[in-house]
């Protein structure tokens, strides 16, 4: 698929969309009692397409990669490496893995740029473009032909992911950092709304992020196509988080985005191929001030708010049971009748695809 066609369709359907919810108001407690939930069946019912929404095999795929912007000291100190955040990702040392395993989602860990080496795993999908992006106050993070590389490397990802769902999660050193950097230039966002961690941040940090990324942002301020955008302030991961989306998008899977670094994906996305926020839900793993604004981007929510400070991908776990539940509504839930078609008797094939038959 070229970066620059889209084959993403809307899903907006009215005619579909009323026999949703003519199907939930058939259910004995449901109409109006289940709240939130319900609207969130309707959009999975529309997602694929289909009365009865199934899912299959779902992915959560965690993307790693580092940034030269980290050189400017914009993490605290101690922090963890990159390197090792995804060796314990996949030895099942983080809480992410154990609730993936024990919801159903097939954990993959890609390293798109991580500086340092990896060995080998079965879960690892070695995809690295380079040893991290280089410093954006200086110069552009990435060229171009590394940001469209990483792209076409995220799109036969999402080609070779089974199942019709993927969850989609960066990690990486000044990862949040470079996603601030995206947000901000594309959406026109004060990058300080996107930098404030919390009441507790310190004013001092705070002041040397600004200071450092306005740098970044001065250098590149002729920059505003959506992948000159990417290549100048994003990072490896993120890049190849546009390609899974945009793939995912064309057939119709759920894309599940957590976190900071996958919002900025999803708005290079969007940029190219508008429909694709369509196919998303939202989750978030920690109580980062800055989620909040990026959320709000998209005129979104996370599904789950429990004040958790984890791995990005965390939230996404245990937001799973929720979208499971949602579908249930629309294919477990008796309706006191014959189990009832894939599609209401009004539409016929000819007005959805064979495929959702």
């Amino acid at each position: 698929m070229s970066v620059n066609r889209s084959l993403i369709s809307a899903t907006s359907n009215p005619l579909l969309e009323q026999a949703l919810r003519q199907k939930l108001a058939r259910r004995a407690e449901t109409t109006g009692s289940l709240g939130e939930l319900e609207a969130l069946a309707v959009r999975l019912g529309l997602i694929q397409n289909t009365l009865k929404p199934r899912f299959r095999t779902p992915q959560l795929a965690i993307f790693a990669s580092d940034h030269g912007l980290a050189v400017e000291g914009l993490s605290a100190a101690g922090g963890q490496s990159t390197a090792l955040l995804a060796h314990q990702l996949l030895t099942s040392q983080l809480p992410v893995a154990v609730f993936a395993r024990i919801q159903g989602l097939e954990l993959s860990v890609v390293d798109c740029g991580i500086a340092e080496s990896v060995n080998p795993h079965a879960r690892l999908l070695a995809r690295k473009i380079a040893h991290g992006t280089r410093n954006a106050r200086v110069t552009a993070a990435m060229s171009l032909d590394q940001a469209h590389a990483a792209i076409r490397a995220g799109m036969e990802i999402a080609d070779s992911l089974v199942g019709n769902v993927v969850v989609c999660a960066g990690i990486g050193v000044g990862s949040d950092a470079s996603a601030a950097l995206v947000l901000s230039r594309l959406s026109g966002a004060n990058l300080s709304d996107l930098l404030i961690e919390g009441p507790d941040m310190e004013e001092a940090h705070l002041s040397h992020l600004l200071a450092v990324l306005q740098t970044a942002q001065a250098r590149h301020r002729d920059v505003s196509d959506p992948v000159e955008v990417l290549a100048a302030f994003g990072g490896f991961e993120m890049a190849m988080m546009v390609g899974v989306m945009l793939v995912a998008g064309s057939k119709r899977h759920l894309i599940v985005v957590d976190g900071m670094p996958a919002c900025a994906a999803l708005m290079v996305a969007a940029r190219i191929a508008p429909a694709v926020t369509d196919y998303c839900i939202y989750c978030r793993s920690h109580s980062h001030e800055g989620l909040d604004q990026a959320l709000a981007l998209f005129h979104a929510s996370a599904l789950l708010e429990l004040g958790m400070e984890s791995t990005d991908g965390t939230g996404a776990t245990l937001a799973w049971p929720l979208v499971r539940s949602a579908a249930a509504l629309l294919t477990e839930v008796a309706e006191g009748e014959e189990p009832g078609p894939t599609h209401p008797g009004s539409i016929t094939t000819t007005d959805l695809p064979a495929t959702t038959l």
